[in-house]
């Protein structure tokens, strides 16, 4: 079974930082530009770390050159 996980991304941020918005669905700030998928694999480092999941379980399903993102966490 999996979940959703929708993200709202904000990129070139001076702080990271990840903001709960309700269950399942965050507000991730990362330093890094949004280019070459940098951003992308920082927002995944942090997500994996918010939810106590390993990064193999998370898979960027929608948004991947979207500020709206949606991931999916398998169990």
């Amino acid at each position: 079974m999996s979940r959703k996980i929708s993200v709202r991304v904000k990129t070139n941020s001076k702080s990271e930082g990840i903001i709960e918005v309700s269950t399942d669905n965050y507000i991730i700030k990362v330093s890094v530009p949004p280019i070459d998928g940098k951003a992308n694999k920082r927002i995944a480092k942090l997500l994996s770390d918010e939810l106590g999941v390993p990064k193999s379980k998370l898979k960027l399903t929608l948004g991947s050159k979207s500020k709206n993102k949606v991931f999916e966490v398998s169990d």
